[in-house]
């Protein structure tokens, strides 16, 4: 019985995170290309001067642009991202149910890929439109979907790391492998 409740609220934790990401996602992008596009690539509505603007941006590759050149991209990064997918199913079945950090990151992840993907396959480009700053530097624009995926992409390395901390760490009550 026990299982069964961590397994369903294993579920619920991955499924909305993955809904709430993908819904964030892809309104943002409504609202880009709704509220943006007409303005140009190059206009950005600052939202705090020297820190943070909203641009539209049309991306045919993946993060930072790059593949952007690549023959049949369209193709290739769409077969990356269903594999990708895959990847995060099968982690999420294999998981312990009481690793709500994980997939609450798998959730993030499989809803940025998700997003993405939309507009992949509607568009044949991915619709960015956040630019952070810090006074001249300009990072490449992004959007929620991105962000989805690096916060999760960084949950899921920091309960490895924990994870492997707790492992390595002698039980309360046990001595260390040194202390016998």
């Amino acid at each position: 019985m026990t299982e069964l409740i961590s397994t369903k609220t294993r579920n619920l934790l991955f499924g909305v995170s993955a809904v709430v990401s993908l819904v964030l996602d892809q309104w943002t992008k409504v609202l880009a290309r709704t509220h943006l596009m007409p303005l140009g690539p190059w206009k950005s509505k600052v939202i705090v001067a020297n820190y943070f603007d909203l641009r539209y941006s049309e991306n045919t590759g993946v993060a930072f642009g790059m593949f952007q050149k690549l023959p049949g991209g369209r193709i290739w990064l769409t077969v990356v991202a269903l594999a990708a997918l895959l990847l995060v199913g099968y982690y999420l079945i294999r998981s312990n149910p009481r690793q709500s950090r994980l997939h609450l990151a798998l959730g993030l992840v499989g809803g940025g890929a998700i997003g993405n993907l939309i507009d992949r396959i509607a568009f044949g480009r991915v619709t960015d439109f956040i630019v952070w700053k810090v006074g001249t530097h300009e990072w490449p624009a992004f959007n929620i979907a991105d962000a989805a995926l690096v916060v999760g992409v960084a949950l899921m390395a920091l309960d490895m790391l924990l994870d492997k901390r707790g492992q390595s760490a002698p039980a309360p009550g046990q001595a260390s492998s040194g202390e016998r």
